[in-house]
């Protein structure tokens, strides 16, 4: 289990969390505002997948085929709360429009999950921490 690796992660959230609720509350839609929203997006789907990856590794959980199934198997194994299942697995459908098809991203619109991830992603990193401090 690389603990640290998960930490110096999950220590990461607050600043992409701050970053979403300040794009959601001030949103105008300029293009310096598109591309950090895409940046936080991204790394929000990193974080939360390296640190699924990191988990499923630790503790010797079914072998993920895909972003969808590290969200599915760490879900399964109740790392976080059912209720934000749904969320994350939106959040990692993301990865191919923001990583490959990123010239059809509409940098003006604010993205739904902007407003709902400033909230979720400090609740999956408290939910990661205790299920640590649960299994271990």
């Amino acid at each position: 289990m690389n603990r640290e690796q998960i930490a110096v992660r999950l220590d990461t959230i607050p600043d992409i969390a701050t970053t979403m609720q300040s794009l959601a509350a001030n949103w105008q839609g300029t293009m310096l505002e598109g591309l950090a929203q895409e940046r936080a997006l991204h790394l929000a789907i990193e974080t939360v997948t390296d640190v699924g990856s990191f988990l499923i590794d630790g503790f010797i959980m079914r072998d993920a085929s895909s972003y969808e199934d590290i969200i599915e198997i760490t879900g399964e194994e109740g790392v976080f709360p059912s209720d934000m299942l749904e969320t994350l697995t939106e959040l990692v459908k993301l990865r191919k429009p923001l990583v490959q098809d990123y010239f059809k991203w509409q940098r003006s619109d604010l993205h739904p999950l902007t407003v709902t991830l400033a909230a979720v992603m400090p609740a999956f990193k408290l939910a990661v921490e205790q299920y640590l401090e649960r299994e271990l």
